[in-house]
């Protein structure tokens, strides 16, 4: 990519969707080379169960329509999913075509029928008939998309409070454009909407509306706030210009009019190795900087970013500073980064845990850069959790019953990244999903299924 001419426009075509869909031809081919298992292991290997030889069955006779809704009724972001999940983990890495062949090129098949129904304007869905039961869902990310769907189809009448403009959570405005476009996301969102579910944007519970009232106004609550910001460093130069919370500049490149040119040609260090983290990198490259690096205290054997975005990185130029840990960033007289200082590290056996990164002596060094990308994980909406007096550890939701998602309070239910930690949960949008679905199941066999065989 070049360094000094770089005009908006083609800074927004680095940000249009890398891969491509199938063709026509290509999906029928694909489809027609699944097996149609029997109690297939592909869909036991997904989180939302979807039942991933029917809807293939169905691309392959033309029915785009079915194959679309048998996807979405199973995942109610299946259509973001399908470009997110690590299926080479999950559904294709359970393929019985490994031992022969290659695996279905499932996520593909199952972004084919989504963006059919999404270009034909499908609506896939019908609100249940009333229950007379009302839920408020805090947060409008995969979780809360999901249980607030399967919500609506049970009768009851859901709002869902979202802090932002836009509702989707992270597929919205966390996951880079070229990845997950906006209107992916927004899709999903007018499935939910169309369902009767009312959106409150820009409400924070806790400021705009309190928890308490949630609680005296609603039949129940879910909890499906996500994370919060990316914690400080701990480090000096932190307060300096030029050093980024990588959530926001992710989301800064899916909401801005027009796209910053201040990275053209610039030096950008990028501290963590998650999916974020790869995220912000790829981001600073599309955005005409001309060398990014990725810095992280432990080996690439650690780093918690999927493997397919590893290799996403890679492509784009992204270079990897392993066992390397940020000791200060510096600046110039004006404020603004030029630099910062590492320690290499080397990584202890400790009694049966995750080896513990510790620095080598007399092992700093100095890596020029124009910019800082903080990516170091995300803190939790601790405050909200206790505004709602829920046992929690460290902001991770205590749960009372882990597949109904019950917390310590009977009438609030929590999913998502909220209950993600301490050994808990999976931070995967199509966990999410499944997480919210089994709440809202939860939900309706607490406040009409037991209520009406009690009756």
């Amino acid at each position: 990519m070049g360094t000094t001419f770089i005009s908006l426009t083609e800074l927004k075509r680095n940000f249009a969707e890398v891969k491509a869909g199938m063709k026509p031809k290509e999906a029928i081919e694909e489809s027609n080379r699944c097996l149609f298992c029997y109690d297939a292991p592909c869909t036991h290997a997904c989180p939302t169960g979807i039942d991933i030889p029917s809807f293939i069955k169905k691309i392959a006779s033309g029915n785009l329509k079915g194959s679309a809704r048998t996807i979405m009724d199973a995942n109610p972001v299946g259509a973001s999913c399908s470009r997110v999940c690590p299926t080479e983990e999950l559904c294709e890495g359970a393929c019985v075509l490994n031992h022969s062949s290659k695996p279905i090129l499932i996520g593909q098949l199952q972004r084919y029928a989504t963006d059919w129904a999404i270009k034909n304007e499908q609506i896939l869905f019908k609100a249940g008939t009333s229950n007379g039961k009302t839920v408020a869902i805090v947060g409008s990310g995969p979780a809360g998309l999901a249980a607030a769907r399967e919500l609506a189809r049970f009768g009851f009448k859901v709002t869902v409070f979202e802090a932002k403009e836009q509702a989707g959570g992270l597929d919205t405005y966390g996951i880079v454009s070229f990845r997950l476009p906006q209107e992916i996301s927004l899709w999903e969102v007018e499935q939910v909407r169309q369902l009767g579910v009312e959106f409150r944007m820009n409400t924070r519970v806790g400021v705009d509306v309190s928890a308490a009232e949630l609680l005296s106004d609603y039949d129940a609550v879910v909890l499906a706030v996500g994370m919060s910001k990316v914690p400080l460093l701990g480090i000096d130069g932190e307060e300096l210009t030029g050093v980024y919370d990588a959530i926001d500049f992710v989301e800064s490149t899916k909401t801005a009019p027009d796209l910053d040119e201040s990275f053209i040609g610039k030096r950008i260090a990028v501290i963590g190795a998650g999916n974020t983290a790869i995220d912000a990198a790829t981001c600073s490259v599309r955005l005409g900087a001309d060398n990014v690096q990725i810095v992280y205290r432990r080996t690439q054997e650690e780093m918690t970013a999927y493997d397919f975005e590893y290799e996403f990185a890679k492509l784009d130029g992204v270079a990897f500073q392993w066992l390397t840990a940020p000791k200060r960033i510096l600046g110039d007289a004006q404020g603004n980064v030029i630099g910062i200082e590492c320690v290499r590290m080397e990584l202890l056996e400790t009694d049966g845990g995750r080896k513990r990164p510790v620095p080598l002596a007399d092992s700093e060094f100095v890596i020029d850069v124009d910019a800082v990308i903080k990516a170091i994980g995300q803190t939790k909406h601790i405050s909200l959790i206790e505004q709602f007096g829920l046992a929690h550890s460290r902001g991770t939701v205590t749960l009372v019953d882990t597949a109904a998602g019950m917390t310590s309070n009977p009438k609030v239910f929590a999913a998502g990244d909220v209950i993600f930690g301490d050994g808990q949960g999976e931070a995967m949008v199509v966990s999410a999903a499944q997480q919210g679905k089994l709440v809202a199941y939860a939900i309706y066999k607490q406040l009409v299924k037991e209520q009406e065989a009690s009756a």
